[in-house]
């Protein structure tokens, strides 16, 4: 149930919640799409990134890892993806890379290779369980949270992010992606108020 995947289609559905961990103003989320990227003669793809949708070489291109489980192979792949990418398809705009893990016992580094590179300003890496914000009921990171969340209190706080969204989603498309992505996440019946489906199995 908790995969990655589950960031990527928040991403998707929900792009501003990407926006918010990074405190940059929802209003950017208009000026990005987001998909994935095939490169080519290598069989691999990018599985999270958020392209400008105009040519404006202010605007970066992002490419988002989400890295649930140890890999010490991990910026290995990422750093030569990201530079095959700019090789192959030459974006007008800077890169910046996101890594998102759960906490920082998942994330390995080989401190012989990749020490100075992942303190670039362009590498941002998120530990989820240590997310915060002005507002700490802000909805994208809890959003967020609740992927990782103990089994025992998730329904608590899928319950309660449904009514904050309820309260502070005005639109209506949106908010019923987010009440689809918790019962998604969390396999669970909101409360009839605000419910918008049947629980989905994952």
């Amino acid at each position: 149930m908790k995969t990655d995947s589950l960031f990527y289609t928040i991403f998707q559905e929900l792009p501003f919640v990407f926006f918010a961990l990074l405190s940059i103003p929802e209003s950017t989320t208009t000026q990005y799409q987001f998909t994935s990227q095939e490169l080519k003669q290598l069989a691999l793809r990018l599985d999270g990134l958020f392209l400008p949708l105009i040519p404006d070489s202010q605007l970066p291109f992002y490419i988002v890892e989400v890295q649930l489980q140890p890999d010490p192979y991990l910026y290995d792949r990422l750093f030569n993806e990201l530079l095959v990418y700019i090789r192959q398809y030459r974006p007008p705009h800077p890169w910046r890379l996101v890594v998102i893990y759960p906490n920082r016992q998942t994330e390995i580094i080989n401190d012989l290779y990749f020490t100075e590179l992942i303190q670039l300003s362009n590498v941002t890496r998120i530990y989820i369980n240590e997310l915060s914000s002005p507002d700490t009921t802000s909805l994208p990171i809890q959003l967020l949270k609740l992927i990782i969340e103990p089994e025992t209190t998730a329904p608590d706080l899928a319950t309660e992010i449904a009514r904050q969204a309820k309260i502070e989603i005005t639109d209506l498309t949106i908010r019923e992606n987010l009440i689809n992505l918790l019962e998604t996440i969390n396999c669970l019946q909101i409360t009839p108020q605000i419910q918008r489906g049947d629980c989905c199995h994952v």
